[in-house]
C-alpha cells in the first residue's frame, strides 16, 4: 500500500465486533496469511492467524477470522506488536473488511490452546478480522459512545514542548488522535525537545507499550505524508532521515 492508502485507511477503520455470518473466503486467508508471514520475518514476532476465532469470543456477533498477537515478553516486542499489528489491521481495513483490536473481552485460554507458541513468549491482544455491513450495529455504537466521550486532542499528550510544533508534526500527531488504543486512554505521554519527539508510557511492560506502537506507526505515515521520513529509535525518539521536497513525494 501507498502512504496515501494507509492515511485513507486510518480514516475508514472503526472498532467492528458485529460481522456478518460468513466466513472470510479462502483466498483473502491465504493474503491474511501472507501479511503474517511478512510481519514475522521482519520484525521476529510471532503473530498466529486463526481461521475461526468466534469460540474465543462471547460478546461479539457473527463469523470472524483472527490474529494472536504474539512475542517475546520484552517491551520493544510489545511497541512492535502494536506497530506491526495495526499495519496489518489498515491493510485489511483498506481492501474493505471489519477489525478491531481486543485486550480483553476474549477468553485468553482458549486463544492460548489454538495457537502454539513458546513458554517465553506472550500473547498480547488479539486482532478480529470479517466481513462486515456499511453501517454500525447498535452494540458498535453503543460502544463507541461509551468509549469517545472525552477523545484527548494531541495538544494534551504533550508534557514537553519548548516551541510550537511544526506543521508536519501537528499533521502526524492528528493521526495519532485516531490511533486506537484500549478504552480509548491513549497512554502515550510525547515530548517536543530541541526539535525532537519522543514518546513513553507510564507501565511499558504492560499493554500501554502495544497502545503506543500502534501511535508510532500513525505518526510515521503522517509525517511521511508531510515529505519528512523517519524511523523511531531504540530511545523511542523520532529521527529524521530525509526530508523530501513536493516533487519528490509522490504520494
Amino acid at each position: 500500500m501507498t502512504n496515501s492508502e494507509y492515511i485513507k485507511a486510518i480514516d475508514m477503520r472503526r472498532s467492528r465486533r458485529t460481522y456478518r455470518n460468513k466466513p472470510l473466503e479462502p483466498e483473502v486467508m491465504d493474503v491474511i496469511r501472507r501479511m503474517v508471514d511478512a510481519v514475522n520475518e521482519e520484525s521476529g514476532l510471532n503473530f498466529k492467524f486463526v481461521e475461526d476465532g468466534t469460540p474465543a469470543f462471547r460478546i461479539f456477533g457473527g463469523k470472524f477470522s483472527m490474529i494472536a498477537v504474539c512475542g517475546d515478553n520484552t517491551q520493544k516486542a510489545r511497541e512492535s506488536c502494536g506497530y506491526f499489528g495495526e499495519s496489518i489491521v489498515l491493510q485489511c481495513v483498506y481492501h474493505g473488511l471489519g477489525t478491531c483490536w481486543v485486550s480483553g473481552t476474549y477468553n485468553e485460554n482458549k486463544v492460548y490452546q489454538m495457537v502454539n507458541i513458546p513458554n517465553e513468549q506472550r500473547l498480547y491482544a488479539v486482532i478480529t478480522i470479517g466481513y462486515v455491513k456499511d453501517s454500525l450495529s447498535l452494540l458498535e455504537k453503543t460502544m463507541y459512545n461509551a468509549t469517545h466521550k472525552k477523545n484527548k486532542p494531541y495538544q494534551l499528550m504533550f508534557s514537553v514542548c519548548d516551541e510550537k510544533l511544526p506543521d508536519d508534526i501537528v499533521y502526524a500527531m492528528q493521526l495519532v488522535e485516531k490511533a486506537p488504543s484500549a478504552v480509548n486512554r491513549r497512554p502515550v505521554d510525547f515530548k517536543y525537545e530541541d526539535g525532537v519527539v519522543s514518546g513513553s508510557v507510564k507501565e511499558p511492560y504492560s499493554d500501554m507499550s502495544v497502545d503506543f506502537g500502534i501511535a508510532k506507526l500513525h505518526f510515521a505515515i503522517g509525517m511521511r505524508s508531510m515529505g519528512v521520513v523517519g524511523s523511531w529509535n531504540t530511545e523511542n525518539k523520532f529521527i529524521i532521515t530525509k526530508t523530501e521536497t513536493q516533487e519528490d513525494n509522490h504520494e
